[in-house]
């Protein structure tokens, strides 16, 4: 049996996870440069280490309210087929480790457009917790 390691963040009351190895870091809230004319849950692009990256609020790209940003907002920089791009994400929980037993697939998800973006779950003691399929967050065709 082996054994996984999720990030784990909150967006609004929800706790997701993303595998670590889909992570490059998580950063505390960079300066953001509107883009014109972008989708409406793309919240802009950071320079961050001298690249340039796009940035999407979860929240946005949920369909949620999206308060001001705080000191526990975090950006979850995520490794795609084509580049790293950031998910802005209410705040980083903890780094916990999962046994593949503990994974699920077949979630019954409840009706919403957050969970069109979960492909499974992952049972962490009494919590279950959505697992974020970072492809479909990405993906450029509107929430």
């Amino acid at each position: 049996m082996s054994t996984r390691q999720l990030a784990i963040f909150k967006t609004g009351s929800e706790e997701f996870g993303i595998e670590i190895d889909r992570i490059s870091s998580i950063e505390q809230m960079l300066e953001i440069f509107k883009i014109p004319n972008s989708l409406e849950y793309i919240e802009g692009m950071v320079n961050l280490r001298g690249k340039v990256h796009t940035v999407i609020n979860l929240r946005k790209r949920f369909g949620m309210h999206c308060p001001e940003f705080d000191e526990n907002s975090r950006i979850i920089m995520v490794n795609s087929s084509s580049a790293v791009t950031g998910i802005i994400v209410d705040t980083v929980r903890e780094i916990i480790k999962a046994d593949d037993s503990d994974f699920g697939t077949d979630t019954k998800l409840k009706s919403g457009s957050k969970n069109k973006f979960a492909c499974g779950s992952v049972k962490n003691g009494s919590r279950t917790i959505l697992l974020l399929d970072v492809d479909k967050v990405l993906a450029q065709e509107s929430a």
